[in-house]
């Protein structure tokens, strides 16, 4: 196998089994809430945490990825996740939030460490679909979060569905370790670009910073659907959790195709600024419709409705990723990376919070409603904004 393809089969299963372990809450958080006494909705707060400790800890991957090596980072990530599992086995608010701040530092280091990884291994003219192909390890994760875990759950407990994706978790870590020594030649101990250093890569490029920016809304979006779908069928729509996790899976495939798809067109089709602009639409229209669909509508057109929001705002993440490292300074794709995903994981912050503060006191409707309305607002501003892409796919060798 080539040097390429280890590089992305490694890569694809940590970020499949990281997915995994920040989805386990919202996945499970009608199971789990009653049992602390919490509503479901609230399980925006725990993805919240997640993605703020991320946010922290991707700032600082471009000087661990010198420092330890890419893979040796990601297998430190992965053992953060299994012991923030752990944590939530206690079942109280309190070691499910410290829980998800370790989760959080995990899922912070994952991507910039992959993208050190892969640009060094990817031809430019490829990176569009190996990034989106490293990236179906989200929804990859999201699918096996959605169909393992319900049943799980119903027969053994909820903490055996736990115990389960924590012995996951350390199995992909100690797999990695097969590779470690070539993959991570590359590392300097006690040297590495500092944080500071990362959000200087960032700031200093116009181009970055609009990346920086469509990604914290892109992310918002992302979250919202991944973390609230089985809680919005289960609650709006009345679906069994049996059923509203085989329609997440349903959506998380269609984010893998989405992601593959979004990809190709990347390299060969058309710039990552027109394809973010039709992603963002689609957003806007499949958030609308699940307003609409909150009080009726089929369980059959949910489905395909939730399918089609998987292809889009799950779909993104790749082309993002690949432009971001198309454009960053030659030796600093983590360090720009980790300091973009910063402003993608304040999305995730933001987003998942104030949709459960709107659908605590105005329901689903006007939840859905207010995304639709924002991701509409950004399929505007790229449509208008022609400087965002410095990438010309008429130029890659096909």
């Amino acid at each position: 196998m080539s040097r390429s393809w280890i590089v992305l089969a490694v890569t694809l299963a940590i970020q499949a089994m990281i997915s995994a372990a920040a989805l386990v809450g919202p996945v499970l958080a009608p199971d789990i809430a009653p049992t602390i006494g919490l509503r479901a909705a609230l399980v925006g707060i725990q993805i919240g945490l997640i993605y703020a400790a991320a946010a922290t800890s991707s700032l600082f991957s471009g000087n661990m990825i010198r420092r330890l090596g890419a893979v040796r980072l990601s297998q430190l990530a992965l053992l953060f996740a299994a012991a923030g599992l752990g944590l939530s086995l206690i079942g109280t608010a309190l070691a499910i939030a410290f829980g998800a701040l370790l989760i959080g530092i995990g899922y912070g280091a994952v991507t910039p460490a992959s993208s050190h990884l892969l640009a060094r291994s990817t031809p430019k003219h490829r990176m569009g679909l190996v990034f989106s192909l490293k990236q179906t390890g989200v929804p990859l994760g999201g699918i096996l979060a959605g169909l393992a875990l319900p049943p799980l759950t119903l027969t053994f407990g909820w903490r055996v569905a736990v115990s389960i994706s924590i012995a996951l978790c350390l199995l992909v870590a100690l797999s990695a370790q097969s590779v470690r020594g070539g993959l991570d030649a590359d590392r300097s101990p006690g040297r590495g670009p500092k944080m500071r250093d990362a959000m200087r890569t960032l700031l200093a490029d116009p181009a970055l910073r609009r990346l920086a920016l469509v990604s914290f809304v892109f992310a918002a979006m992302q979250l919202i659907l991944t973390g609230y779908l089985v809680t919005f069928l289960t609650e709006a729509r009345g679906l069994s959790l049996a059923t509203a996790g085989t329609i997440m899976a349903i959506s998380q495939a269609a984010g893998v195709t989405g992601r593959l798809a979004w990809g190709w067109c990347a390299d060969r089709l058309l710039d990552a600024r027109t394809l973010m602009t039709i992603i963002a639409a689609l957003s806007a229209i499949c958030s609308a419709l699940f307003a609409i669909e909150s009080g009726s509508g089929t369980v059959l057109l949910i489905a395909l409705t939730s399918a089609i929001f998987g292809a889009a705002a799950i779909g993104w993440n790749g082309v993002f990723l690949a432009e971001v490292a198309r454009i960053a300074p030659e030796g600093s794709v983590g360090a720009a990376t980790g300091a973009a995903l910063f402003m993608t994981y304040a999305g995730v912050v933001a987003g998942p919070p104030v949709f459960a503060g709107i659908v605590s006191n105005a329901g689903y409707i006007a939840g859905f409603s207010a995304s639709a309305v924002v991701m509409a607002a950004m399929a505007a501003f790229l449509m208008l904004d022609s400087g965002h892409s410095s990438h010309d796919p008429e130029e890659s060798p096909t």
